[in-house]
């Protein structure tokens, strides 16, 4: 059976839309990452343009200002919504760990 587009977000996907919350374009989304997340994530040009061309036709985030080259982008309600399932599925993840290292350890 295909995998849903989407089900799940990649780190990189993840923080593209975390960004996204506020306009930026491209360049500075990538900044923003590696600020944020102090070198650990960092999005290539490639990686950030394709993301940012999927999720555009996905509806999940919309193009809202071309100057020249430099075309900035916002969330949209789809988007806040896939980024908060991607959230509940992390903290879901990490419970099941937390769960498993305290049955192990038997307290």
């Amino acid at each position: 059976m295909a995998r849903e587009k989407f089900q799940s977000l990649t780190e990189q996907m993840f923080y593209i839309l975390l960004c996204l919350r506020q306009e930026f374009c491209g360049a500075d989304i990538a900044a923003q990452i590696q600020t944020m997340t102090k070198s650990r994530v960092i999005v290539g040009p490639g990686t950030l343009y394709n993301v940012l061309d999927s999720f555009v036709q996905a509806e999940m985030i919309v193009e809202t200002k071309v100057e020249g080259r430099r075309r900035s982008y916002l969330i949209t309600r789809k988007g806040r919504e896939m980024l908060e399932a991607e959230y509940r599925r992390l903290l879901t993840l990490t419970k099941d760990y937390q769960d498993c290292i305290r049955e192990e350890e038997g307290t």
